[in-house]
């Protein structure tokens, strides 16, 4: 393959974010803009518009100077090759990769956002040189992404990761049967660890709403409620990588989405987790992604890689 710039794209939520790398992973240009939500047509813009950025300020343009890769909600599904699982539920059933192709007039790689994120990790980043690597997203939504020996493992069904949506494990009297889950099932570990699902944890709890980074205020100032959701929050979370722990015993975990921003969790986990753990000596090695909220975007342009 010739050398290229590598645009990478991130689909998320909230914003949609943009990279241009070189062909030495320096960073040549980024930019983000919100995400047009429930307006499909208008995620097909914005990526267009961002590219365009992208080319316009390292002045490369055509499939033999620039490559794109795009990290998305979901997954392709691959009996059907539309979007699958994608909690940007605007998203499911459409022939994205086909639209987006035609909209940019370019080939382009797709792959799960939290994907895109346990490949950069492990490329350059917090999990760079380990065997097994386990890359989550808990933010809006809650994902995985395994890394085995430098390859990514997607599955027979293109869902290998997809741990947001098993049930939460090890379930306490007052969580059973768990919260209704988009995906039309209930306790999903999604619900629980999520950024959203802390805020509606929060809201059940102590009948009271605020945003997952007002909790975090709230409790740093002493509230107590806050810091009973916050502790509650990461029990949950360690249940959850307890499982993922005892299934693929990855060398790393790297935490990524807004909520790996919170400090107390690489402190509390591996205690939390180790209840769980079926090994008679536990040694977690949980990170946080060297590269930021910008990992999961670098991830995505290095896909042709």
């Amino acid at each position: 393959m010739k050398q290229r710039v590598k645009i990478g794209i991130d689909l998320g939520g909230t914003k949609i974010a943009v990279v241009a790398l070189s062909p030495s992973n320096q960073t040549l240009f980024s930019n983000r803009l919100p995400t047009p939500k429930g307006n499909y047509q208008g995620v097909l813009e914005t990526i267009h518009d961002l590219v365009n950025q992208a080319k316009k300020n390292t002045g490369a343009d055509g499939e033999d100077n620039v490559s794109i890769g795009i990290g998305i909600p979901g997954s392709v599904s691959p009996q059907t090759n539309l979007i699958q699982n994608a909690n940007s539920t605007w998203m499911n059933t459409k022939p994205f990769q086909s639209d987006i192709e035609r909209t940019l007039d370019q080939s382009v790689k797709l792959a799960n956002d939290a994907n895109c994120l346990a490949l950069s990790e492990s490329f350059d980043g917090a999990a760079k040189g380990a065997g097994t690597v386990f890359g989550v997203i808990i933010g809006t939504g809650c994902g995985g992404g395994l890394i085995v020996n430098g390859k990514l493992i997607e599955g027979r069904h293109a869902i290998c990761g997809e741990w947001g949506h098993t049930p939460l494990p090890w379930l306490k009297a007052d969580e059973f049967p768990g919260p209704p889950c988009w995906c039309g099932q209930n306790g999903c570990i999604e619900t629980w660890v999520s950024g959203t699902g802390m805020e509606q944890a929060y809201q059940r709890t102590f009948g009271q709403v605020f945003t997952a980074q007002n909790i975090v205020d709230r409790a740093s100032d002493g509230n107590k409620d806050a810091q009973a959701c916050l502790d509650m929050h990461a029990d949950r979370l360690a249940r959850g990588l307890a499982l993922i722990t005892n299934l693929y015993d990855p060398d790393v975990i790297v935490l990524g989405g807004g909520l790996s921003n919170m400090s107390h969790l690489y402190e509390q986990l591996p205690f939390l987790m180790k209840k769980y753990v079926f090994a008679d000596a536990f040694d977690a090695n949980i990170k946080k992604p060297v590269h930021g909220d910008a990992s999961g975007v670098r991830g995505a342009a290095r896909l042709w890689d």
